[in-house]
């Protein structure tokens, strides 16, 4: 009936509340019985402590008279209602009492015997008598100037009506601890039902989700604004950043399935047609050309590969970095080099000043940063229309001589606002309509990481991007540090 959570609580909470509830219920009740019965007692023991009144310079040893002082004590006890009194004589016989009734001889006169050792002279007793009535008795030892006994003043009470109250109150504790325990075991199950139920459709939730169905996180309910109502709102964010990335990756394989599927179909077409093609009837031209392609197409293929292989093991931590001291003007002159007649060819302008200055050194590895570049520059130029200009230049300041800042800028479509923060996610692509894997940019930003720089984006929707790569200065004893921390990522 019960398992899990409701099952460890009721094993193990609500067994140490029905512990507490039950020593609770027994100490009550033992502190109930013991104050009426000695609230009983102490009645007992101050109409007892009277006798030293009415007893005081009692003389005379005769058994005549000590009965006759006796006699008239017990006539004139004014709470017969309330309590019975017996005189006894030295013997240990009753031979008056308040009720005119000698009791059988063999009633139990124990506490008698005991008053007559006691160095206080009094001695209670507590039992049922032999009519079966429970009773309390106490005894006082009445001795004359000498400390002889000659007798002694016994009172005792009926038990039953004080049993019968404490046997009332103890069922009424008992009753308020049944009632405590119900309400307890109530509170609980509710409580615990409030955190079950919501856990059982989250587990629920949950194995749709492993299974695909990322809609099931509609089902959530967010009942309670507590950890219960968090954990709902956590696991539908999950499902629907795991939706998102699930969209985001089914798009990343059609995008890669495109772009290898374009470069092997012109490979495939090219070869098929210099093959098929008679020994001697292609023309040079357009041998050179078909050729063309097919090499332009390898390369563009090899570099979708790379970027793969690249992506890969930045995921997995195994990226490496051939680290050595670098001339980072030279490495990005480079590049600008490689792409000038790209960009002639594609009727856009790729504007780059060469300095003259002498800059500090980088500490890095030269072909991860000029793969950083090409990557830059290439979305740079993708994105730049007919006509536009792709500016770049190199910044190095004595106002901040840590670092040195390449700072590209092109006067393309620009990307919106709410893409801008995602652009160096890995998969995402803002622009669906230019072709690229969609992972070049999350290399990169990697890559800048790794070598504890930085790759800051700002863009306006129509008005262009500006890309910011910020590289810190090498410095000596740096080497060591890099390594390490490179070492630590992998």
């Amino acid at each position: 009936m019960f398992r899990g959570i409701t099952k460890r609580w009721m094993l193990n909470t609500l067994s140490v509340i029905f512990t507490i509830i039950v020593l609770i219920v027994v100490v009550l009740i033992f502190v109930v019985t013991y104050l009426f019965q000695s609230s009983v007692r102490q009645t007992l023991n101050i109409n007892a402590t009277e006798l030293t009144l009415v007893f005081s310079g009692y003389t005379s040893d005769s058994a005549a008279s000590f009965t006759s002082s006796a006699r008239d004590y017990v006539e004139n006890f004014d709470k017969k209602e309330k309590m019975g009194v017996m005189a006894i004589n030295s013997s240990g016989k009753v031979v008056f009492t308040s009720t005119g009734f000698i009791p059988y001889d063999s009633e139990n006169l124990s506490d008698f015997e005991e008053a007559k050792t006691n160095g206080d002279g009094f001695a209670f007793w507590s039992g049922k008598l032999s009519s079966g009535e429970p009773a309390l008795s106490e005894t006082r030892i009445i001795t004359n100037e000498s400390g002889a006994v000659v007798g002694a003043i016994r009172y005792i009470v009926s038990m039953e009506p004080v049993n019968n109250r404490i046997l009332m109150i103890s069922l009424i504790i008992v009753a308020v601890g049944l009632i405590i325990m119900a309400l307890v075991v109530f509170s609980g199950l509710l409580f615990i039902r409030s955190i079950v139920k919501p856990i059982g459709r989250i587990s629920e939730a949950a194995a749709q989700i492993a299974q695909g169905d990322f809609s099931a996180s509609e089902k959530i309910e967010h009942k309670y604004d507590d950890e219960i109502g968090d954990l709902c709102d956590a696991i539908s964010d999950m499902a629907k950043d795991l939706q998102t990335t699930e969209q985001m990756k089914n798009d990343f394989i059609s995008r890669v399935s495109h772009e290898l599927r374009t470069p092997l179909t012109a490979i495939k077409g090219w070869a098929e047609t210099m093959q098929l093609s008679e020994r001697g009837t292609l023309d040079r031209r357009t041998f050179d050309r078909g050729m063309g392609v097919i090499i332009k197409e390898s390369s563009r293929l090899t570099g979708i590969v790379e970027e793969l292989l690249d992506f890969g093991r930045i995921q997995s931590g195994r990226m490496v970095l051939m680290n050595e001291k670098i001339d980072i003007l030279a490495e990005f002159d480079e590049t600008i080099y490689m792409l000038k007649d790209r960009a002639v060819t594609e009727g856009k302008h790729l504007l780059y000043d060469e300095s003259e200055a002498v800059y500090p050194p980088v500490y890095g590895d030269r072909n991860r940063l000029r793969q950083v570049f090409l990557n830059i520059l290439d979305n740079a130029l993708k994105y730049t229309p007919k006509g536009g200009v792709v500016a770049a230049q190199v910044i190095y300041t004595k106002d901040d001589p840590d670092v040195i800042k390449i700072i590209i800028t092109d006067s393309g479509c620009g990307i919106p606002a709410e893409d801008l923060p995602r652009v160096k996610e890995k998969f995402y692509k803002a622009n669906q309509s230019v072709g690229g894997s969609g992972i070049g940019l999350a290399v990169a930003d990697e890559i800048m990481n790794l070598h504890h720089g930085s790759l800051k984006i700002e863009s306006g929707e129509g008005v262009g991007t500006t890309v910011t790569l910020t590289f810190p200065v090498y410095k000596e004893g740096v080497e060591q540090t890099l390594s390490e921390s490179v070492n630590v990522k992998l």
